[in-house]
């Protein structure tokens, strides 16, 4: 990922520098530079497929949910691996979760908007502020939390801004700007947690502590490659996203949700397991 990374960014600033001066070296070469990167790109992703072919997928590995409440499931690798259309940053059985709290008084989850408002604060989504918790006994390996939240990008001008501009910029910047504040747990026996857009300012352990499970880690935010507030969870087999392989999952008393799929986690039964 890396060596790619550095591809896209030498084609980038040399297309860009064409246009400004003369370049000792041709136009060939330089769009040489990108196709290697999208060749490579393309080879390193379809080797990956192979190495999670169903046959050769190890058995999901059980923790606890990462949440309490009432949530709904996007991306999930119940429907298709890779759940997120790509095996880079060991995001092969990633999921994403957005809170939808139930009640009279609940908040309720903004619709989609097709014309405005073109983008939303934060603190309009239930999921924003939500308790992020240890899924396991573990030991915290990164905690960030010093990228902003940004606002959301869920309206058509923002999505289209996301596609063709953001995305590619952060995934050309690393795990960092993908995944924006994170944290990241070392259960044991190769097996590493990731919790990406975690809120800015909200981390409530650092790198080097020792957590329980059911412990409180951080806020649910929106920093990163992120349309709107919610959890995007994922297993490794390391702590760099950048070098480790995805690892399939299972929530203890909820399993893998399918798309779609709202599902509720007693706060008292995460407690317990913390106890």
């Amino acid at each position: 990922m890396t060596g790619i990374r550095a591809l896209w960014i030498v084609f980038i600033v040399l297309v860009i520098t064409s246009f400004l001066i003369d370049l000792p070296i041709g136009t060939l070469w330089i769009l040489g530079l990108g196709v290697t990167a999208m060749v490579l790109g393309i080879t390193s992703n379809a080797r990956a497929a192979r190495d999670h072919t169903p046959e050769k997928r190890p058995p999901p590995i059980e923790v606890e949910p990462p949440v309490t409440g009432r949530w709904t499931t996007l991306n999930s690798p119940a429907d298709k691996v890779p759940s997120h259309g790509t095996h880079g940053y060991g995001q092969t059985y990633a999921v994403d979760i957005l809170a939808e709290p139930e009640g009279p008084d609940a908040p309720g989850r903004p619709a989609f908007a097709w014309l405005w408002p073109v983008v939303r604060r934060n603190r309009d989504f239930p999921s924003y502020g939500a308790p992020l918790l240890a899924v396991a006994d573990a030991t915290v390996v990164h905690a960030s939390d010093g990228r902003r939240d940004h606002l959301s990008r869920n309206s058509p001008l923002m999505i289209a801004y996301l596609l063709l501009a953001e995305s590619a910029l952060r995934d050309m910047a690393g795990p960092a700007a993908v995944f924006g504040n994170r944290i990241v747990l070392d259960l044991g026996d190769g097996v590493h947690a990731a919790y990406a857009h975690v809120q800015h300012g909200s981390l409530a352990v650092r790198a080097g502590d020792r957590v329980r499970a059911g412990q409180l880690l951080a806020r649910c935010g929106n920093s990163g490659n992120s349309t709107e507030p919610h959890l995007h969870f994922q297993l490794m087999d390391g702590p760099d996203p950048d070098t480790a392989r995805g690892l399939p999952f299972s929530w203890r008393g909820v399993g893998v949700p399918a798309n779609g799929e709202t599902f509720a986690v007693d706060g008292s039964a995460t407690a317990r397991a913390a106890d």
